[in-house]
């Protein structure tokens, strides 16, 4: 049940640190958007997008998840697309991984990032005390589905709490703010489908 951090790392504990940066700044001019445009876009300052994008800085969870909505994609999107096959395995020690070192919260993508699919499968681990913090809404159009995988979760959605338990699964539209918080004692796990209709 530990507060704030007292020293500062980076948040996002995955091998994008080299490839983070190029990547926003790649999808960014790909969409012909200045700074300036995906700041006020993604509510993230322009000095900090200029810091990402020369890799001077690695995001926290939230931070991350509000330039891929800047860019009008997912986070896993973001964090790099696999070539698109028919099959795809996903070994356990190869998934795309985010981990928050300020909180513990970790998103494990279980699905190929294809582009384009409208279906991701993730799992997230959340410590004792810890919290994905407030993410912002998704585009209108794209559906969440969480089930519990262990322990208590409370997702509040717009302002509104709802605590899960072990087993319980829950649906609702994205576009709203969303956090999701470790309600009990030991680590929380959960499963999370996340559906895309249309573009």
């Amino acid at each position: 049940m530990s507060g704030k951090s007292t020293y500062e790392k980076p948040a996002v504990d995955y091998a994008s640190s080299e490839r983070f940066g190029p990547r926003i700044r790649d999808l960014r001019r790909e969409r012909e958007l200045t700074l300036e445009e995906l700041a006020a876009r993604s509510g993230v300052s322009r000095a900090m997008i200029s810091k990402l994008e020369r890799g001077e800085k690695n995001p926290t969870l939230v931070v991350a998840a509000k330039v891929a909505e800047g860019l009008g994609i997912t986070l896993t999107q973001l964090m790099g697309i696999e070539a698109q096959r028919e099959v795809v395995v996903v070994p356990r020690g190869r998934r795309i991984t985010v981990r928050d070192q300020e909180t513990g919260f970790e998103r494990q993508l279980l699905s190929p990032a294809l582009g384009g699919r409208g279906v991701e499968f993730v799992r997230n681990v959340v410590p004792e005390g810890a919290t994905s913090g407030e993410l912002s809404p998704q585009r209108r159009g794209v559906d969440e589905y969480v089930v519990v995988e262990s322990g208590r979760l409370r997702a509040v959605l717009d302002g509104e709490a709802y605590l899960l338990e072990e087993g319980d699964a829950m649906y609702f539209e994205a576009d709203v703010v969303r956090k999701f918080d470790n309600a009990g004692e030991g680590e929380c796990s959960y499963y999370l489908v996340v559906v895309s209709k249309g573009t």
